[in-house]
């Protein structure tokens, strides 16, 4: 199976509510990740927007540890996404297991690797599109503790895990321990959660076939669209899009994203009868139609939501694509639609 590569991340329903929860609110992260206030309405963000909120929601609550613990047992199940939904109504610990690896690749940029050896089954959380990057250390320990939140929850028993294995500093290590039921191992090579094999065969008595019926066919179709549907020119405009506040994205970065060298995406490119300069142009100039559309951002905000340093660069740019200054442009189309009326048209524009 190809491994999720498109650099795009859902954020599931209930995120930032269940962040608010624990006493965080959603645009104090947003100022600390140094994103702009829209990323908390979107449902789709990058990996670098992903990874930088989780960061910035560690620094902002304290303690890592204790922020794992609150979080893996915060969010509903009721209010789960389809797929850890799904995984929750499977027919055993080990066939939820073996959902949730398979379409965590719909989800965040991280791969589950399930191996089972004697008495013990071992989960590796592995980063894909990142070489020997780690992910943040809040998100690699809820990662893990929700793994173990969801045999409890399944089967209705205080499951503990054998052993639990982290290549970061993870903060208060008994409160760690005290969670997951065993011994917490930090400086390993490896971020892993091994459980008791016997635990895995485990009945869950949530499970639901009917639902499972419903449920598996919608999230393998949607599985199988990622996978093959999706051309290098949509991937790579969708990167740059999500890439370019604050600064221009460079071939090198999005390639990295892609899990593949530069080379290679310039030969897929071309391929596709593109090029990165042409769709970084683009999606510079798709994004000003649309941010342009939006009254309460000024022009200076535009220009750095499109990644460029000052607003002369932002208006020469401007003109080569519209023939207009920004303002002239915007008061012109403001003037003819409403805002709302305005963004959907520029929206349907661009699709």
């Amino acid at each position: 199976m190809k491994p999720y590569t498109s650099g795009r991340i859902k954020i599931p329903p209930g995120f930032w509510e269940g962040l608010h929860q624990l006493g965080i609110a959603a645009h104090d992260i947003a100022r600390k990740a140094q994103l702009p206030l829209t990323i908390i309405t979107e449902s789709i963000v990058s990996t670098a927007q992903y990874f930088a909120i989780w960061q910035a929601y560690s620094d902002l609550i304290g303690d890592t540890a204790q922020a794992i613990v609150k979080l893996a047992t915060v969010f509903e199940t009721a209010k789960y996404p389809p797929t850890v939904l799904a995984p929750y109504h499977a027919r055993d610990y080990r066939d939820a297991l073996n959902r949730m690896a398979r379409y965590k690749q719909l989800c965040p940029p991280e791969r589950l690797l399930i191996t089972e050896e004697g008495e013990y089954g071992t989960i590796e959380l592995e980063w894909l599109n990142l070489g020997e990057q780690p992910g943040p250390p809040l998100l690699v320990g809820i990662t893990l503790a929700c793994l173990l939140e969801l045999g409890r929850r399944g089967t209705g028993q205080p499951l503990t895990a054998h052993l639990v294995e982290f290549s970061q500093p993870m903060g208060d290590v008994q409160a760690l321990e005290a969670y997951f039921g065993c011994r917490i191992r930090m400086g390993a090579k490896r971020n892993r959660l091994t459980l008791y094999r016997r635990d895995l065969d485990r009945p869950f008595i949530s499970y639901n076939e009917e639902l499972l019926e419903i449920l598996t066919p919608a999230l393998d179709r949607s599985l199988y669209e990622l996978q093959n549907n999706r051309s290098i020119t949509e991937m790579v405009k969708w990167i740059i899009k999500h890439s370019l506040t604050g600064g221009r994205p460079d071939i090198q970065s999005v390639a990295k994203e892609l899990n593949m060298s530069d080379r290679t995406l310039q030969r897929r490119l071309t391929e596709e009868n593109t090029s990165f300069k042409q769709l970084l142009t683009q999606a510079r100039h798709e994004q000003a139609i649309e941010y342009l559309a939006d009254p309460s951002l000024d022009l200076k905000e535009v220009a750095f939501l499109i990644g460029y340093e000052d607003q002369n660069s932002f208006y020469r740019a401007f003109r080569l694509w519209e023939g207009d200054t920004p303002s002239n442009w915007r008061t012109e189309h403001l003037s003819t639609h409403s805002p709302s009326e305005q963004r959907q048209g520029m929206l349907t524009m661009n699709s």
